[in-house]
């Protein structure tokens, strides 16, 4: 019997018969070849997501990869058949940030795939085929599942806009400190050093093309152009600020604790830092990933560590949440 797993509660999960649900007009039905478990699918289960952004009961799963198994009314045939991965914000493509591009900043509310509408840990997926984002014929769907994370990283790039030969930095070593590793890499900087908290992934970060290794607590140089922060602490953005020149660019993405003491102002304005955020990825961003990792320029693989089955998610969020070195990436198998 194919099961899917539904969060019940904050702390209450169960597996149920999972039934695929046919798509309707301008839907998509994947069959889900892995799911990538992350810390806000334990805030999910744990009840630490803010009020408006989960939704229970709920199937989980934003981080997938499938294969388009059937299409509805007015999605096109050619799409049956294809590797996919898909975005998760459910925008609603008629309000201003939307005609942007700006998806993320959607003014109709919040809706995401795997937090207020059904995810990923389940045999298949119905949803929006203009989610979708077709992969080579060729690509490795285990890697794929990655994508999303990347995608998240890869609207950092493009806000950090870095040029080659700048000195770029990276502040954190986790999933999406190395993502922001390879796609700064690919730009051909003159300097790529990686700031963290743990020495074993310096192997790691110079695979991925960083020049140059640090943990937070050694002497830290200055003077870089790029900084892209993914730690998700109000210490790692300080650090992240202190790093670079007057002047230089800045792009936090790691979501400190509520009330966390963030830059000081002054220093932004004495030294003409320009500081800019990032908060899942738009259009542009997961084109862009989907044509680096079709060039073969992503490499999502190294940071897998752990691939279980849809019935082990607790042991999933077990892993995830244990602070091991030794995990990396946990992906489930429907």
């Amino acid at each position: 019997m194919s099961t899917a797993v539904v969060v019940e509660a904050p702390g209450r999960h169960r597996l149920v018969a999972h039934e695929p649900r046919d798509p309707g007009p301008g839907e998509a039905l994947v069959r889900v070849h892995s799911v990538g478990v992350c810390g806000s699918d334990r805030e999910v289960y744990q009840g630490n997501r803010p009020e408006g952004y989960v939704r229970y009961p709920l199937v989980p799963g934003h981080e997938w990869s499938g294969t388009v198994e059937r299409v509805g009314a007015g999605v096109p045939e050619s799409l049956t058949g294809r590797k996919v991965v898909g975005e998760g914000f459910r925008n609603c493509q008629v309000c201003d940030r939307c005609h942007a591009g700006e998806t993320t900043l959607c003014t109709a509310g919040y809706a995401e795939t795997g937090f207020t509408e059904p995810g990923a840990m389940a045999p298949t997926l119905t949803l929006p085929a203009r989610l979708l984002h077709p992969l080579p014929d060729g690509a490795d769907l285990t890697a794929a599942a990655l994508l999303e994370p990347a995608a998240c990283i890869a609207a950092a790039a493009l806000k950090a806009n870095a040029r080659p030969g700048e000195r770029v930095a990276v502040v954190g070593t986790g999933t999406l400190g190395m993502f922001a590793v390879q796609f700064l890499a690919a730009g051909s900087p003159a300097e790529l050093l990686v700031v963290g908290s743990r020495p074993d992934r310096e192997a790691l970060s110079r695979q991925f093309g960083a020049t140059g290794f640090r943990t937070k607590d050694q002497e830290l140089p200055g003077d870089f152009d790029v900084v892209i922060e993914t730690a998700g602490s109000a210490d790692a953005a300080r650090t992240s600020a202190a790093l670079l020149r007057r002047g230089g660019r800045l792009v936090l993405t790691g979501i400190p604790a509520p009330g966390a003491t963030g830059l000081d102002p002054t220093d932004l304005v004495v030294r003409q830092l320009e500081v800019h955020t990032v908060f899942g990825a738009p259009p542009e961003a997961w084109a862009h990933t989907v044509r680096v990792f079709g060039a073969g320029l992503l490499d999502p693989l190294p940071m897998v560590t752990h691939e279980l089955q849809l019935a082990e998610f607790s042991r999933a969020l077990e892993l995830v949440g244990s602070g091991d070195p030794k995990v990396g990436k946990v992906l489930l198998h429907p």
